[in-house]
């Protein structure tokens, strides 16, 4: 009798110790997933050139149709059933990737999601998972560092770091504040608040 109650215990630790052992494989295994996708699809994004103007006079120089109307639908790309609106850049933590027109669990999972606003209008928000092919690493940005936005019509929008704020999840009025031109956002490891970093527009077009 007092074997078999030795026993149980440890039986139960293995079964947790192989369910432990299973998650962080599945964790392992997401995370490249994600990185390969974004990967792939960021070289399918067709951007459409922009116009070369240094020769051009001003009365020459085509105004881009977010200036003229900035509360315009961001034109999107389709691959694959999915939505995309741009290339999102972060040079200094080399990331190329493509973002998904509008958010939801599922689009997490492929790539970054545009949360809120827009590029046109300054108060752009966008979400990502902390994989580390995503915003896993956001937190290693410093102030004045850059980063890149272009839209699939090849409207570039740069921006570089002014801020890190750590939100409660349910700080939506706050995430989405109109203060900030470009604000990208991933949650820590238990969800439980939000590491986002705020950013200023310094060139567009």
């Amino acid at each position: 009798m007092k074997n078999k109650k030795g026993i149980l215990p440890i039986f139960a630790g293995s079964l947790f110790l192989v369910a432990a052992l299973l998650l962080t494989g599945y964790n392992l295994y997401d995370e490249y997933r994600a990185g390969q996708s974004v990967g792939n699809i960021a070289k399918l994004i067709e951007i459409s050139p922009g116009g070369e103007t240094s020769e051009q006079s001003f009365d020459e120089v085509e105004i881009p149709d977010y200036i003229l109307n900035p509360n315009m639908d961001m034109p999107t790309q389709t691959i694959d059933g999915v939505d995309y609106i741009g290339i999102l850049e972060i040079p200094s933590l080399e990331l190329e990737l493509p973002v998904i027109d509008n958010w939801s669990y599922p689009n997490l999972k492929i790539a970054p999601c545009r949360y809120s606003g827009s590029a046109y209008t300054n108060n752009f928000v966008i979400a990502a998972h902390n994989y580390k092919s995503h915003f896993g690493n956001l937190k290693n940005l410093s102030d004045g560092e850059t980063v890149i936005f272009t839209d699939v019509d090849g409207n570039t929008f740069t921006y570089k770091v002014v801020l890190h704020e750590t939100l409660e999840p349910a700080a939506v009025e706050e995430m989405t504040s109109d203060e900030y031109s470009l604000s990208l956002f991933t949650c820590n490891a238990s969800g439980s608040y939000r590491l986002t970093v705020r950013c200023e527009l310094i060139a567009n077009p």
